[in-house]
Protein backbone atom coordinates (compact mmCIF):
# COMPACT_ATOMS: atom_id res chain seq x y z
CA UNK A 1 0.00 0.00 0.00
CA UNK A 2 2.84 2.39 0.79
CA UNK A 3 4.32 1.73 -2.64
CA UNK A 4 1.06 2.64 -4.36
CA UNK A 5 0.75 5.92 -2.47
CA UNK A 6 4.41 6.70 -3.18
CA UNK A 7 3.82 6.12 -6.88
CA UNK A 8 0.73 8.34 -6.85
CA UNK A 9 2.64 11.11 -5.05
CA UNK A 10 5.52 10.72 -7.51
CA UNK A 11 3.13 10.89 -10.45
CA UNK A 12 1.44 14.04 -9.13
CA UNK A 13 4.81 15.69 -8.47
CA UNK A 14 6.18 14.84 -11.90
CA UNK A 15 3.04 15.92 -13.75
CA UNK A 16 3.01 19.20 -11.81
CA UNK A 17 6.67 19.73 -12.63
CA UNK A 18 6.10 18.89 -16.29
CA UNK A 19 3.22 21.39 -16.48
CA UNK A 20 5.44 24.09 -14.95
CA UNK A 21 8.31 23.29 -17.33
CA UNK A 22 5.89 23.31 -20.28
CA UNK A 23 4.47 26.67 -19.23
CA UNK A 24 7.97 28.12 -18.89
CA UNK A 25 8.79 27.66 -22.57
CA UNK A 26 6.33 30.27 -23.94
CA UNK A 27 6.45 32.57 -20.89
CA UNK A 28 7.49 36.12 -21.73
CA UNK A 29 9.66 37.23 -18.84
CA UNK A 30 12.88 35.21 -19.00
CA UNK A 31 14.85 38.42 -18.47
CA UNK A 32 13.53 41.86 -17.64
CA UNK A 33 14.86 45.38 -17.30
CA UNK A 34 13.16 48.68 -16.50
CA UNK A 35 13.95 52.31 -17.15
CA UNK A 36 12.56 54.45 -14.37
CA UNK A 37 11.57 58.07 -14.63
CA UNK A 38 11.22 60.38 -11.68
CA UNK A 39 7.77 59.09 -10.70
CA UNK A 40 6.79 56.15 -12.91
CA UNK A 41 8.43 53.36 -14.84
CA UNK A 42 8.79 54.67 -18.36
CA UNK A 43 9.72 51.44 -20.15
CA UNK A 44 10.09 47.77 -19.41
CA UNK A 45 12.35 45.66 -21.59
CA UNK A 46 11.89 41.90 -21.53
CA UNK A 47 12.91 38.91 -23.57
CA UNK A 48 12.38 35.18 -23.77
CA UNK A 49 13.72 32.43 -26.00
CA UNK A 50 11.70 33.58 -29.00
CA UNK A 51 11.51 37.39 -29.00
CA UNK A 52 12.52 40.63 -27.34
CA UNK A 53 9.99 43.31 -26.41
CA UNK A 54 9.59 46.72 -24.86
CA UNK A 55 6.48 47.93 -23.02
CA UNK A 56 6.00 51.65 -22.38
CA UNK A 57 4.21 53.30 -19.46
CA UNK A 58 0.87 53.23 -21.30
CA UNK A 59 1.04 49.44 -21.60
CA UNK A 60 1.72 49.30 -25.33
CA UNK A 61 4.16 46.54 -26.25
CA UNK A 62 6.42 46.45 -29.27
CA UNK A 63 7.95 43.04 -29.93
CA UNK A 64 10.55 41.79 -32.36
CA UNK A 65 10.96 38.09 -33.07
CA UNK A 66 14.47 36.78 -33.39
CA UNK A 67 15.10 36.95 -37.15
CA UNK A 68 17.01 33.74 -37.79
CA UNK A 69 17.79 30.68 -35.74
CA UNK A 70 21.28 30.50 -37.20
CA UNK A 71 22.02 34.11 -36.21
CA UNK A 72 21.12 33.53 -32.54
CA UNK A 73 23.61 33.34 -29.73
CA UNK A 74 24.65 29.79 -28.90
CA UNK A 75 23.23 29.89 -25.38
CA UNK A 76 19.74 30.74 -26.66
CA UNK A 77 19.87 27.87 -29.14
CA UNK A 78 21.02 25.53 -26.37
CA UNK A 79 18.28 26.73 -24.03
CA UNK A 80 15.64 26.24 -26.71
CA UNK A 81 16.81 22.72 -27.43
CA UNK A 82 17.04 21.76 -23.76
CA UNK A 83 13.59 23.14 -22.93
CA UNK A 84 11.95 21.42 -25.89
CA UNK A 85 13.73 18.20 -24.91
CA UNK A 86 12.49 18.58 -21.33
CA UNK A 87 8.89 18.98 -22.49
CA UNK A 88 9.10 15.98 -24.84
CA UNK A 89 10.78 13.78 -22.23
CA UNK A 90 8.14 14.78 -19.68
CA UNK A 91 5.39 13.73 -22.08
CA UNK A 92 6.90 10.28 -22.59
CA UNK A 93 7.65 10.01 -18.87
CA UNK A 94 3.97 10.64 -18.11
CA UNK A 95 2.92 7.85 -20.46
CA UNK A 96 5.43 5.41 -18.97
CA UNK A 97 4.45 6.52 -15.49
CA UNK A 98 0.79 5.77 -16.12
CA UNK A 99 1.60 2.34 -17.56
CA UNK A 100 4.06 1.44 -14.80
CA UNK A 101 2.01 2.42 -11.76
CA UNK A 102 0.55 -0.34 -9.60
CA UNK A 103 -2.91 1.19 -9.66
CA UNK A 104 -3.29 0.85 -13.45
CA UNK A 105 -4.35 -2.34 -15.21
CA UNK A 106 -2.05 -2.11 -18.27
CA UNK A 107 1.62 -2.94 -18.49
CA UNK A 108 1.92 -6.66 -17.88
CA UNK A 109 3.28 -8.43 -14.83
CA UNK A 110 4.26 -6.76 -11.59
CA UNK A 111 7.97 -6.96 -12.34
CA UNK A 112 7.46 -5.43 -15.79
CA UNK A 113 5.34 -2.63 -14.34
CA UNK A 114 8.04 -1.93 -11.72
CA UNK A 115 10.68 -1.63 -14.45
CA UNK A 116 8.43 0.67 -16.49
CA UNK A 117 7.83 2.84 -13.41
CA UNK A 118 11.58 3.06 -12.83
CA UNK A 119 12.07 4.00 -16.50
CA UNK A 120 9.47 6.72 -16.08
CA UNK A 121 11.39 8.01 -13.07
CA UNK A 122 14.64 8.10 -15.02
CA UNK A 123 12.95 9.93 -17.90
CA UNK A 124 11.49 12.51 -15.51
CA UNK A 125 14.88 13.00 -13.84
CA UNK A 126 16.41 13.57 -17.26
CA UNK A 127 13.60 16.00 -18.14
CA UNK A 128 14.20 17.91 -14.92
CA UNK A 129 17.94 18.04 -15.55
CA UNK A 130 17.37 19.42 -19.07
CA UNK A 131 15.10 22.15 -17.74
CA UNK A 132 17.41 22.93 -14.81
CA UNK A 133 20.40 23.18 -17.15
CA UNK A 134 18.53 25.44 -19.57
CA UNK A 135 17.30 27.86 -16.91
CA UNK A 136 20.69 27.90 -15.17
CA UNK A 137 22.55 28.54 -18.43
CA UNK A 138 20.26 31.44 -19.27
CA UNK A 139 20.51 32.86 -15.72
CA UNK A 140 24.29 32.54 -15.78
CA UNK A 141 24.43 34.63 -18.94
CA UNK A 142 22.17 37.30 -17.43
CA UNK A 143 24.12 37.55 -14.17
CA UNK A 144 27.52 37.52 -15.85
CA UNK A 145 26.47 40.42 -18.10
CA UNK A 146 24.88 42.26 -15.18
CA UNK A 147 27.98 42.15 -12.99
CA UNK A 148 30.49 42.72 -15.80
CA UNK A 149 31.69 46.35 -15.53
CA UNK A 150 32.86 46.35 -19.15
CA UNK A 151 29.42 45.32 -20.50
CA UNK A 152 27.83 48.53 -21.79
CA UNK A 153 24.59 47.27 -23.39
CA UNK A 154 21.21 46.99 -21.68
CA UNK A 155 21.55 45.06 -18.42
CA UNK A 156 18.78 42.64 -17.48
CA UNK A 157 17.66 40.87 -14.33
CA UNK A 158 16.28 37.37 -13.83
CA UNK A 159 12.68 37.01 -14.93
CA UNK A 160 9.82 35.03 -13.43
CA UNK A 161 10.03 32.29 -16.07
CA UNK A 162 13.41 31.15 -14.76
CA UNK A 163 12.05 30.62 -11.27
CA UNK A 164 9.04 28.72 -12.64
CA UNK A 165 11.41 26.56 -14.69
CA UNK A 166 13.61 25.83 -11.68
CA UNK A 167 10.56 24.89 -9.59
CA UNK A 168 9.22 22.60 -12.32
CA UNK A 169 12.60 20.96 -12.80
CA UNK A 170 12.91 20.35 -9.07
CA UNK A 171 9.47 18.72 -8.95
CA UNK A 172 10.37 16.49 -11.91
CA UNK A 173 13.63 15.41 -10.28
CA UNK A 174 12.02 14.75 -6.88
CA UNK A 175 9.07 12.86 -8.37
CA UNK A 176 11.34 10.88 -10.68
CA UNK A 177 13.52 9.90 -7.74
CA UNK A 178 10.47 8.68 -5.84
CA UNK A 179 9.48 6.61 -8.88
CA UNK A 180 12.96 5.08 -8.99
CA UNK A 181 13.01 4.32 -5.26
CA UNK A 182 9.54 2.76 -5.43
CA UNK A 183 11.07 -0.16 -7.35
CA UNK A 184 13.49 -0.78 -4.46
CA UNK A 185 10.52 -0.82 -2.10
CA UNK A 186 8.71 -3.19 -4.44
CA UNK A 187 11.55 -5.71 -4.41
CA UNK A 188 11.13 -6.11 -0.63
CA UNK A 189 7.38 -6.53 -0.71
CA UNK A 190 5.30 -8.39 -3.32
CA UNK A 191 3.24 -6.27 -5.66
Amino acid sequence: MASTSAEIIAFLLTISGWVLVSSTLPTDYWKVSTIDGTVITTATYWANLWKTCVTDSTGVSNCKDFPSMLALDGYIQACRGLMISAVCLGFFGAIFGLVGMKCTKVGGSDQTKAKIACLAGLIFILSGLCSMTSCSLYANRITSEFFDPSFVAQKYELGAALFIGWAGASLCIIGGSIFCFSIAENSNSPR
